[in-house]
């Protein structure tokens, strides 16, 4: 269909419109209702805008996120609209802390306003550059307090990030990797994330226990749960941790996944170094380092993936055997069989003899199938080069059964006799 020619604007000869080229003031000139082309709006030029307002109160966010989309003048209408403080305290609902209904209803109801408020944005603000489309989405959302990083008293009653984090992912939702580049770059210099970051790794575990909370809440409710895809996650996470050494980066994953006190949400630092913990304590870690292992994300080689879990490993200070073995198997077989095999070609055959046991013995507590830790063995077996190699580390094997076994022995009699 032919379009009309609006003989109210000067027409530049064979002007090529890209999303490079974009008119920055696009905001700037919405707000002037005077100017707006008045002959894209069909039918509603014959409304004064009071009433096309009206309307607007009337539809869903989801038919106002449709009606955006008619026509260039009609979505700037809607722009000064949502620009209103009526439209602002309408749209921005903010009942985060009174939730109250059972099974999560009202929570659903709350992301899934925000998820279509997201779509909403991304359609009104379509022809801007990224710079500019999230300098005004940051003023519209910048009066919700409960969207900023230490903005919320109670961040552990709150769900203020976790819609922030659903927006987010609805607006960004097939953005290239350059753009969302752009977006993380800008959120880092809207909640000085960087100096935040620095603060807490450079910092002894636990001297920072309220900044800690934080930067987890702030990472898993608004970068990191709300993607669909694992490669999009995988993304996320690659920003927030490759910028630092990886011991620091092993320090930023358990501070971010790793097990938390269910009383206040604190990272609990002493949880994998003073006794055995379960899998629920080690699933978000192990989560984690599939994600960046089984995702193909060009930043990581499986050298780094192993680096970064022997560095975990050592997260405040050296953890339980056991908990290592624990984190390996929930990590699955590629990741724990790579791990191991690191250790046999790099000469650490009696440290490898130790971690086989206690594969054995989380086996048996969980009454997994002795079977995966036999066959696991013998890959590893296949991993050294000559026969006397691989005859030394069995009897190392052997020797670290024995050793585990009376160590056992030795703490039930110690306990027996007390």
């Amino acid at each position: 269909m032919a379009s009309r020619i609006n003989t109210n604007f000067t027409l530049i000869p064979n002007q090529k419109y890209r999303r490079s080229n974009r008119r920055s003031n696009y905001i700037s000139n919405t707000l002037d209702s005077g100017s707006q082309p008045l002959s894209t709006l069909g039918n509603f030029k014959a409304l004064p805008l009071e009433i096309f307002q009206i309307i607007l109160k009337c539809l869903s966010v989801k038919d106002i996120s449709m009606l955006s989309m008619v026509s260039k003048a009609v979505s700037q209408h809607i722009i000064n609209y949502i620009s209103t403080s009526s439209g602002s305290k309408r749209l921005l609902l903010q009942n985060f802390h009174n939730l109250v209904l059972p099974d999560k209803k009202q929570d659903s109801a709350i992301f899934e306003h925000y998820r279509s408020l997201g779509l909403l944005f991304k359609r009104c603000t379509l022809l801007l550059p990224t710079k500019e489309r999230l300098k005004y989405i940051h003023k519209i959302l910048a009066e919700v307090s409960c969207f900023k990083f230490s903005g919320c008293a109670a961040p552990m009653q709150c769900l203020g990030l976790s819609c922030y984090g659903m927006f987010l992912q609805t607006l960004t939702a097939g953005w290239d990797e350059l753009e969302c580049g752009r977006v993380f770059n800008f959120l880092c210099e809207l909640t000085n994330f960087s100096h935040r970051i620095q603060t807490i790794v450079f910092s002894k575990p636990g001297n920072a226990r309220k900044l800690e909370l934080r930067i987890r809440l702030f990472c898993r409710n608004v970068l990191l749960d709300h993607w669909t895809h694992r490669h999009d996650s995988a993304f996320w996470l690659t920003r927030i941790l490759k910028p630092w050494p990886i011991v620091y980066q092993a320090k930023l994953l358990y501070i971010i996944f790793g097990p938390i006190s269910p009383q206040d949400g604190q990272v609990v630092w002493q949880k994998m170094i003073e006794e055995p913990t379960d899998d629920s304590s080690l699933k978000c870690l192990a989560n984690a380092i599939k994600l960046l292992y089984n995702t193909g994300i060009k930043e990581w080689t499986a050298d780094d993936v192993i680096r970064l879990i022997d560095e975990l490993s050592v997260v405040p200070r050296e953890w339980l055997l056991e908990n290592n073995a624990r984190l390996l198997i929930l990590s699955g077989n590629n990741i724990c069989f790579t791990f191991m095999a690191s250790k046999a070609v790099n000469g650490r055959s009696t440290e490898l003899a130790r971690l086989i046991v206690f594969l054995a013995l989380v086996c048996e507590k969980e009454l997994y199938c002795m079977d995966w830790a036999v066959q696991m063995m013998q890959k590893v077996c296949k991993v050294f080069n000559s026969s006397v190699e691989k005859t030394n580390f069995l009897q190392d094997v052997a020797n670290a059964f024995a050793c585990v076994t009376m160590e056992m022995l030795h703490s039930v009699m110690s306990d027996g006799a007390a």
